[in-house]
């Protein structure tokens, strides 16, 4: 087994600990950043298997997390505005390596649609996609450029569903 794959096992157990109750989100979320950033083999600047692309996605939506976590501390207003900005620009990142991931796999073994969710500000631009042949991954984004190729590719079901994961996804941290 190699460190990507003992990476996603051990995420998998973070997982069932946070459902079985055992774990809070924030309490998941900072052992899944510490998981990343402790961990010696990424983010990969190269991604040419799906594997790397599902790590380099989980890397950056971890730190994109940390830090939106960060700028709702109470810091002074320029701090507080940098945070945001990290954040935004490692959801990016994560946008990127899901980008990279779908055209990968050519949009096949996928499912996507938007999520009902209780954010006013997320309502009708989270979407989720789920990767059921690789980890069961259930990557979630807004950028438009995924939504409009998933459309394109014939994947995507409009209207919004229940989140897979939905007691994640609305719960706050």
């Amino acid at each position: 087994m190699n460190n990507i794959q003992k990476y996603f096992r051990y995420r998998q157990a973070l997982i069932d600990q946070y459902l079985k109750g055992d774990m809070t989100k924030s309490e998941y979320l900072q052992k899944n950043y510490e998981a990343v950033i402790n961990n010696d083999i990424g983010p990969f600047r190269y991604i040419d298997t799906v594997e790397k692309g599902l790590y380099n996605y989980q890397y950056y939506n971890a730190l994109a997390k940390e830090m939106r976590k960060a700028s709702t501390c109470k810091i002074d207003y320029e701090l507080r505005k940098d945070y945001r900005h990290q954040s935004n620009y490692y959801y990016h990142k994560k946008d990127m390596a899901t980008k990279k991931v779908l055209k990968m796999i050519d949009y096949k073994g996928i499912e996507a649609y938007f999520v009902k969710v209780k954010s006013k500000v997320l309502k009708g631009r989270l979407f989720e996609i789920v990767c059921s042949d690789y980890y069961g991954m259930i990557l979630h984004s807004t950028n438009l450029d995924i939504l409009k190729r998933l459309r394109e590719e014939g994947v995507f079901s409009e209207g919004s569903r229940v989140s897979l994961i939905d007691e994640y996804v609305n719960e706050k941290y």
